[in-house]
């Protein structure tokens, strides 16, 4: 029985004894190997994030006069509803480990850009790296902000925030929506709710008509524009925008702008009607 103990104790010892792979820094940045960035800082879709993890308690494997380190890491990165940003990543360490570098820690790199259209919100990065010759694994995680456009979502098609616009890159909504004989009246919308195929893929387009208050049509372009794309990442909305080009002799009154939307993988059409003035 003593024998046993003994035995167990001994299996203890070693055990505590064996470096658990970890994780020393992990850290984001706005380019390799730039200042880290605060938990604070708020990337942009669109935007490329680099990423780099640094390790230490590694086990190094002894082959003659040679020392080599070998690590495998695999990375997730998700949304704020749990979805990929990107594939999976994966990746190894495999260097040499000389006597003078006793204190030197491996690292590795990553990059990946923040999908164009991305909600905004807290995202999440999990890291697992395995120490194959230490037979230890760890894991980490780290949380980063996006500063998006939120656009809600809808679970039949539709177009949202609807303005009018004085200018092509206006900002803010023209109120009320008075234009000049002459002019040319903008309209900007965000299209959500369509249908995805295979691969993400979406396909919609938008039409417009001008109709006089009483309801008779002046004028109708049912195929104004269109967009259809695939991506790893499912576009959350396709931002839309119409011009039209006021004749000077238009008549001073009230004016329907009739905006038509169409999926059409999903088969679903969407029409919304705006007033405007002439004045």
């Amino acid at each position: 029985m003593a024998f046993i103990f003994l035995f167990l104790a001994l299996t203890w010892i070693l055990s505590a004894a064996t470096p658990q792979i970890a994780v020393d820094r992990i850290a984001l940045h706005q380019f390799e190997d730039g200042p880290v960035l605060p938990p604070s800082h708020e990337f942009l879709p669109g935007e490329t994030v680099f990423l780099s993890c640094r390790l230490t308690d590694y086990q190094v494997q002894s082959n003659g006069d040679e020392s080599v380190v070998k690590l495998a890491w695999r990375m997730r990165v998700t949304d704020p509803g749990g979805i990929l940003v990107e594939k999976e990543a994966a990746g190894r360490v495999e260097d040499r480990v000389l006597p003078e570098d006793k204190n030197w820690k491996p690292k590795f790199l990553h990059s990946f850009v923040i999908p164009p259209y991305s909600r905004g919100g807290a995202y999440h990065i999990a890291v697992r790296v395995n120490d194959e010759t230490g037979k230890t694994e760890v894991n980490a995680n780290l949380e980063f902000h996006v500063r998006g456009i939120d656009i809600e979502p809808s679970a039949t098609l539709v177009a949202r925030n609807f303005r009018f616009l004085r200018a092509e890159d206006d900002a803010v909504a023209l109120q009320p929506p008075v234009y000049h004989p002459g002019d040319v009246m903008w309209a900007r919308f965000d299209i959500t709710g369509f249908r995805f195929a295979d691969n993400n893929r979406f396909s919609v387009e938008y039409g417009l008509a001008v109709l006089r208050g009483t309801g008779e049509e002046l004028f109708s372009q049912p195929m104004a524009a269109a967009e259809s794309n695939q991506s790893f990442y499912p576009q959350r909305y396709v931002p839309g925008a119409l011009s039209l080009s006021l004749d000077k002799n238009v008549a001073a009154s009230s004016y329907i702008l009739v905006v038509i939307v169409r999926d059409k993988i999903g088969n679903q059409t969407w029409e919304s009607r705006e007033e405007f003035r002439v004045e």
